[in-house]
């Protein structure tokens, strides 16, 4: 061994090393790693030891417990290596499950130390087991199971699950008040073992008085019927933030499907349909009524014109609908009419949602891009890559994972609500007599 205890008491531990230069610089780091990872290990498993009972009868759940004779050892997973520790382990006298305070002591998940379950799950949320499975060997001289990396991060995402309504993170500190909050909901499709399923993402993004972006924060939710969780999940985070920002403009912003307003109208006070959504609207009219090459300077100023009203003039939304009611093809294509019945119904359904030079005056957000990005980084980035297929429990515990890392701040306030409070590991205790 290149590492070994030279003391160790509850308060410190002293560890010596050795570390063999090697012939290259690459060698030496290799041995420098593995001696590291040596004494990691060592001081980990001390640690282990100190956070243990010293074998004294524990009341857990009003119920008086006693350990085993004997120590049970347990193999523990850590940033630099598995250790093997010998731990009490308690049960009633009744009999049914035991209880290892250890293990409630030390936060372990499953097997690992909080940190090495904080690496793990950070990684998988990133990359697929094997490319994680890859990145410790490469990165960390560190060894283990894809299987182990795959159910170590779905408890950690159950934890999070579990303590979602009672768990509020902080908002970062801002550079600027908040002065608007904008609320976005969209699907991507996810390939599941069936086929193609939409999983939901919602936003919630805070901006200053200037219309600038300070901060964005992300839920999402598997495929579902009904979109049950996704609607409790999201409505709940909605819900936290107007507690704290309740006098903060809260904007809607989405395409046009039914169940997104249905959704948002009754959570906001303004509602604007994304500008980019529109603008294709628009752009599939402007080719119905002026089809064909000869009339590509005719269409492509006629868009650009309506664009720019929309955007700019009072009124321009309702006008264009009207206009658009009483317009005929440019000729008697199917694709055309077809274009132009579609923008027709969309600008009935849709033109009082489009207020553009209203949200402009007032800084308010007009499109729904940070959702659309969303989409993007919550699920396409990470679970659509090639030959990726799912199922309900492995992409549910994913994009929990995924919505904790890319809201700012929520991943480490996470593991330091897990450090402070740990969570459940002791289940159907038997009852006190």
């Amino acid at each position: 061994m290149s590492a070994s205890t030279l003391s160790s008491n509850t308060q410190e531990t002293q560890i010596v090393i050795t570390i063999q230069h090697g012939k290259s610089m690459l060698e030496f780091e290799e041995h420098l790693q593995s001696s590291l990872n040596e004494a990691g290990s060592l001081a980990s498993a001390h640690q282990l030891e100190y956070m243990d009972t010293d074998g004294s009868p524990i009341k857990v759940g009003g119920v008086k417990m006693t350990t085993k004779r004997k120590k049970e050892p347990k193999v523990y997973e850590t940033p630099w290596g598995a250790v093997k520790v010998a731990r009490h382990v308690y049960q009633s006298s009744c009999g049914g499950e035991v209880f290892c305070p250890l293990d409630q002591n030390a936060r372990i998940v499953v097997n690992s130390t909080p940190a090495f379950a904080r690496m793990v799950s950070w990684k998988y949320a990133q990359m697929a087991a094997p490319q994680v499975h890859e990145d410790l060997r490469q990165n960390h001289g560190r060894a283990s199971s894809r299987s182990t990396l795959r159910d170590l991060s779905d408890v950690v995402a159950s934890i999070a699950q579990a303590k979602e309504e009672r768990w509020t993170y902080d908002i970062p500190q801002l550079p600027a008040p908040v002065k608007t909050i904008a609320i976005g909901l969209d699907g991507a499709n996810l390939l599941y073992y069936e086929g193609y399923r939409i999983a939901m993402c919602g936003t919630i993004t805070l901006y200053d008085n200037e219309g600038e972006r300070l901060y964005t924060l992300y839920c999402a939710a598997a495929p579902e019927y009904g979109k049950q969780t996704f609607i409790k999940r999201f409505s709940s985070e909605i819900q936290k933030i107007k507690t704290r920002y309740p006098d903060a403009t809260y904007v809607g912003v989405a395409d046009g499907a039914a169940d997104n307003w249905s959704f948002l109208e009754p959570l906001t006070s303004v509602q604007v349909l994304d500008f980019y959504h529109v603008s294709e609207y628009v752009a599939d009219a402007a080719e119905a009524l002026y089809p064909g090459k000869k009339a590509t300077g005719d269409r492509q100023a006629w868009l650009k014109q309506k664009l720019h009203d929309l955007k700019h003039e009072e009124g321009a939304a309702e006008a264009l609908s009207r206009e658009l009611e009483q317009a005929s093809p440019g000729n008697n294509r199917t694709a055309s009419l077809e274009k132009l019945v579609s923008a027709r119904t969309y600008f009935k359904n849709h033109w009082h949602q489009m207020i553009y030079p209203d949200a402009r005056e007032r800084n308010l957000p007009i499109g729904s891009g940070v959702t659309e990005a969303a989409c993007k980084t919550l699920v396409k980035q990470r679970m659509c890559r090639s030959g990726m297929r799912w199922k309900d429990q492995g992409a549910s515990m994913l994009l929990t994972l995924r919505a904790l890392v890319c809201s700012t701040g929520h991943w480490d306030e996470f593991w330091s609500k897990v450090d402070r409070y740990g969570f459940p590991i002791a289940h159907n205790l038997p009852a006190a007599h």
